[in-house]
């Protein structure tokens, strides 16, 4: 046998292993050929090519590997059972560009499934190699540890802290100032991720100088990049007042408004909570948010979308409202309560609805004035036919309700009031007759608008608890009349003057 047959065999033996996971990696791309794939023992099988003297059927094998670990989190725990990771955390420090990346590529896929897979990615030593391949001098490379990095800090404030402690930070805030645009967003991305846990991850990142790159980029033309910008803004601001104004401080008003103008919806979205996240703290921080236009932008903004882009607004909305009666009127002038008001019977998300109700009750709160602007609106029917309705979830029935409360122990427009003494259920009909006997001693007016109205009449027939508060309210109401105008609109009265009748002796001459 010649020297070249002998090469032979090992020539086509290289070659099927190429084949073999070429093959097996485009297989991997289609979701319904996984199953398959796991039953043919495909990962028992790519784990030696890892190690192949071959650079581009490691590449391969690694990218298969890859994406069957993307898939489901079962196959996952095969490349963890089976030993892989270190393999691929060795193999991330020696091996070349395109093996990084698809190396990366796999810890990404086994760590994104659960805190427990992720964990297992960090004990096999990962971190320390990933951060070093953000230096690397291919973006490719950084991009592809740093989504990396990203999927493992944020499943839990223990693995974001062993990113922070692998020195993650100050490398990923480098990677955010290069220029290209992919890095740039997963970098952001990856920050965001470990901001997000705890005040104290949150203030390392922005020790790393991290707020002043970002406030930068919140005109940047790309609305992906956009996104995750404020989004990482919002998750360091979510925390605490002190970073809340620091991110103000970076002189995000009002720049940050013309992104709720912007033609990607997320981008509004992610502008809002990131306005909300600021709101929340503090009268002061709202404040600061109403004069720079916030508060009217935002109400525009929920105007212009729908579904669960609005909810970030709507609950901006209500944050302010609930700081104090001057905050909340800023809302009623800026004419939040009809969009609001719009949000509740409009949208068919539930939970949607209940933030508005959650919204307008805080507004509606305050003053007479604050609960008479809701009232007008027409909302308070609709928030209790939402309490009443059985087909409303318990977060809304319990929202409508206190929102009703709410507005109603402030409320002293009666015709609004009014049409609650026949519809109300008696939880919220005790409110109701308490309100109409705080204004109708006062006003002379009411007082003979509620009996031509039948409201006089509807009290009447209420069937009050002796000695109970709704019959003190009762009482209260009755005795703003003359004994007999009350007698008159009392069940029965009709029956007793026909007895009246029936028993008078006419007099005779």
């Amino acid at each position: 046998m010649s020297q070249r047959q002998v090469l032979q065999v090992f020539e086509q033996y290289q070659k099927a292993r190429t084949q073999f996971v070429q093959m097996v990696a485009e297989l991997a791309t289609r979701p319904q050929n996984i199953e398959t794939l796991q039953n043919a023992g495909v990962m028992a099988l790519l784990r030696p090519l890892l190690l192949d003297v071959v650079p581009t059927i490691q590449q391969t094998a690694a990218l298969a590997l890859g994406r069957l670990a993307n898939y489901k989190d079962d196959l996952a725990e095969a490349v963890v059972k089976g030993d892989i990771l270190p393999q691929l955390v060795y193999s991330l420090a020696e091996q070349n560009r395109f093996y990084k990346k698809a190396a990366a590529f796999v810890l990404r896929a086994v760590g994104k499934h659960s805190p427990q897979l992720a964990q297992a990615v960090v004990d096999c030593g990962a971190l320390d190699t990933l951060v070093i391949c953000l230096e690397d001098f291919d973006p490719g490379v950084k991009e592809a540890a740093a989504w990396a990095l990203g999927c493992i800090a944020r499943h839990n404030a223990e693995l974001s802290q062993a990113v922070v402690d692998a020195g993650a930070v100050p490398a990923l805030v480098l990677c955010i100032q290069e220029p290209e645009m992919a890095l740039k967003r997963i970098a952001v991305s990856a920050l965001s991720d470990t901001a997000m846990h705890s005040p104290e991850l949150a203030q390392t990142v922005v020790d790393a100088g991290v707020i002043a790159h970002l406030a930068q980029m919140i005109l940047n033309p790309d609305a992906k990049l956009k996104r995750q910008v404020l989004s990482a803004l919002s998750q360091i601001a979510k925390h605490s007042v002190d970073l809340a104004e620091m991110v103000v401080e970076a002189e995000i008003f009002p720049v940050v408004l013309t992104c709720l103008k912007d033609k990607d919806e997320y981008v509004k979205k992610n502008a809002c909570t990131l306005i909300r996240e600021i709101a929340k703290h503090t009268p002061e921080l709202s404040q600061l948010i109403v004069n720079a236009g916030g508060v009217a932008a935002v109400i525009d903004c929920i105007g212009s979308c729908k579904g669960n882009i609005r909810l970030p607004g709507i609950m901006l909305l209500g944050y302010v409202a609930a700081h104090s009666e001057n905050l909340a009127m800023a809302v009623i002038i800026s004419k939040g309560v009809p969009q609001l008001s719009l949000c509740l019977s409009e949208e068919p998300e539930d939970h949607i609805k209940a933030a508005a109700a959650w919204a307008l009750g805080h507004i509606g709160r305050h003053t007479p004035e604050h609960a008479r602007a809701v009232a007008v609106t027409n909302t308070l029917p609709v928030l209790l036919s939402l309490y009443m309705s059985t087909e409303s979830s318990e977060d809304l029935q319990m929202k409508s309700k206190k929102a009703i409360k709410n507005i109603l122990q402030k409320c002293t427009y009666l015709p609004a009031l009014e049409p609650f003494l026949y519809d109300a259920p008696p939880n919220i009909l005790k409110h109701v007759v308490g309100q109409f006997s705080k204004v109708l001693p006062h006003d002379s007016k009411a007082r003979r608008l509620f009996v031509t109205s039948g409201g006089l009449k509807k009290v009447q027939e209420i069937k009050a608890e002796p000695g109970s508060l709704l019959q003190e309210y009762i009482n209260s109401i009755n005795n703003c009349y003359p004994e007999e105008i009350v007698r008159y609109y009392s069940p029965g009265y009709s029956e007793t003057l026909l007895q009246r009748v029936d028993s008078y002796q006419p007099l005779t001459n």
